[in-house]
C-alpha cells in the first residue's frame, strides 16, 4: 500500500478514535469492532502492518484497537 494510502487510513483511525474515545470505556475494543465490521481486510492488515513498525501519527487508543484486531487474528489462525 502507498504511503499516501497508510495516512489516509491513519487519519481515519484517530478520527474513529476520537469517537470511541469519548466513550471512555471500553473505547479500544469499539473501535476494534468498528473496524472489524467496515473496513476491508486489506485495509485492517495495511493499518496492522503499520502499528508493526511503529505506527507513526496513531493515537493510543488507535493502537490499542488495532493490536488488539491483530491478537484475534492470532487467536482464530
Amino acid at each position: 500500500m502507498s504511503h499516501n494510502s497508510v495516512e489516509k487510513l491513519v487519519k481515519m483511525a484517530n478520527q474513529i478514535g476520537d469517537f470511541f474515545g469519548a466513550q471512555k470505556i471500553g473505547a479500544a475494543s469499539g473501535m476494534a469492532e468498528h473496524l472489524r465490521k467496515f473496513w476491508a481486510p486489506h485495509m485492517r492488515e495495511a493499518i496492522s502492518e503499520h502499528v508493526q513498525h511503529g505506527g507513526d501519527g496513531l493515537s493510543p487508543i488507535a493502537i490499542e484497537a488495532i493490536k488488539l484486531l491483530a491478537a484475534e487474528k492470532k487467536g482464530a489462525a
